[in-house]
């Protein structure tokens, strides 16, 4: 009898009671592991709090202050103030804090500077892009829903970046075979290092190319002046996430400047949206208020933390990428694990251990054979575990965890033992106004 025979045998109760055990096992379990995944982090208990309000189930289609629904009077006044910290925080002119992921994010702004059959440049997802700007064949959101044809980036290997005279020389090909790119798409899922945004977008510009950037990843960084500035650096649109390097609930916005203001606005209601979670809206501007206040230090050390996580797992053998260019200038690291097996069998080998990472593609795999569910990388982030309060030297203990598992191939149950040891004393959010309740503490309103 297969188990989904058997779960629809269960009482109404019983398949009730069971969420509730899985959800509180849940957080059980992330309270005594090592975050890892670099798309992930932990929101403070604030914000926890705003996204259980009554905002959740409620309506505001439309701007603030125009909406096709009334009972918004809060509501407009939360989202406002959301816009204006969104604004503040990124130095942009206008902002749109609708989307509800960065997909959408990047949906919207799609929406807004493209028309279907058009063509879009961005990364190959193998040199660090994303499946949201990835062609039709591959299902990307690009061409599958939008219904661009895009064209990748040349990559510089080498470099672990854009290569900016090739890309230019590519550009002028695809005009002359009459596939002139009608936007582009910095930005990516592997980020390590600031894209040639200067370098290029005057060179987009002239050629009549929208330029856009996808700081879904990196947004924390862009927030915490530690990284790059895109706006100011020439690009026209940035879409981002609100739950990876900036610690809100998970969402979207876009930034951009006023005269592309109503273009962007339509493109997020009702182009890619109806009504727009509240509750996590009102997450994200409480996410905004704590970066205004902790986000600068905050970045600075979640990339101190990935500089020194990349340095003690080079020493302790493991081949981590780029470390001609000092490893990562972001929350990233990229460790190629082919000597030692694969990226999807030694993700499961190190969560038995308790430590959550996950694999991916690398610069080189598809030649080689190899695809996603078995790449010859693993991505590892410490946007989280630098929320959580940890600092350079539980970075080294956590490269010691990892070697044991992939490297010296140790007991699982083991190192399991000694990552709880190691989080018992990192059980709070940083970096926020209200930091009393447990970063994992499962709370029960029922």
């Amino acid at each position: 009898m297969s188990a989904e025979i058997t779960l629809g045998m269960d009482s109404a109760l019983s398949s009730y009671n069971k969420i509730f055990q899985a959800l509180e096992a849940h957080q059980d379990w992330f309270a005594n592991s090592i975050p890892l995944i670099a798309s992930e982090n932990v929101p403070s208990p604030a914000v926890r709090e705003a996204i259980i309000s009554d905002f959740a189930n409620r309506y505001a289609e439309g701007w603030a202050g125009d909406r096709v629904y009334a009972g918004c009077t809060y509501i407009d006044e939360v989202e406002l103030i959301c816009l204006d910290l969104a604004k503040r925080l990124f130095s942009a002119e206008f902002a749109d804090v609708r989307p509800v992921s960065g997909v959408c994010a990047n949906l919207t702004v799609y929406s807004a500077f493209a028309d279907p059959g058009d063509t879009m440049m961005a990364l190959a997802i193998p040199n660090g892009g994303h499946i949201s700007a990835a062609r039709k064949e591959f299902n990307g959101t690009a061409g599958l829903v939008h219904g661009l044809n895009v064209e990748y980036f040349v990559f510089d290997r080498e470099n672990w970046n854009i290569d900016v005279d090739k890309t230019k020389e590519k550009v002028r090909k695809l005009e002359s075979e009459g596939k002139k790119p009608k936007m582009v798409m910095f930005g990516g899922s592997l980020f390590l290092f600031p894209h040639p945004v200067k370098e290029l977008s005057e060179f987009f510009k002239s050629e009549g190319i929208v330029v856009c950037y996808d700081a879904a990843h990196v947004s924390g960084l862009i927030a915490g002046k530690q990284f790059q500035a895109p706006l100011a650096e020439g690009v026209d649109a940035v879409s981002l996430s609100t739950h990876k390097t900036l610690f809100g609930p998970q969402g979207g916005t876009v930034l951009s400047w006023d005269k592309y203001a109503e273009k962007i606005k339509a493109g997020a209601f009702p182009g890619t949206s109806s009504n727009h979670h509240l509750h996590h809206v009102a997450g994200k501007a409480i996410a905004f208020a704590e970066f205004l206040e902790f986000g600068e230090e905050y970045a600075t050390r979640v990339i101190e933390n990935a500089k020194t996580l990349a340095g003690a797992l080079n020493d302790e053998g493991l081949d981590v990428l780029a470390s001609n260019l000092g490893f990562t200038k972001s929350h990233q690291i990229a460790v190629d694990v082919t000597k030692y097996g694969d990226g999807g069998n030694l993700e499961k080998d190190l969560e038995k251990a308790n430590i959550i990472v996950n694999r991916q593609l690398i610069p080189g795999d598809i030649q080689a054979g190899r695809h996603y569910m078995h790449p010859g990388g693993l991505r590892l982030g410490t946007s989280e575990v630098t929320r959580l309060g940890m600092r350079k030297e539980e970075m080294r203990q956590i490269a010691s965890f990892l070697a044991k598992i992939i490297v010296k191939k140790e007991d699982a149950l083991k190192v399991k033992e000694e990552v709880r040891h190691l989080r018992n004393s990192y059980q709070k959010v940083h970096y926020a106004f209200d930091t009393g309740t447990a970063a994992y503490k499962y709370i029960k309103i029922r």
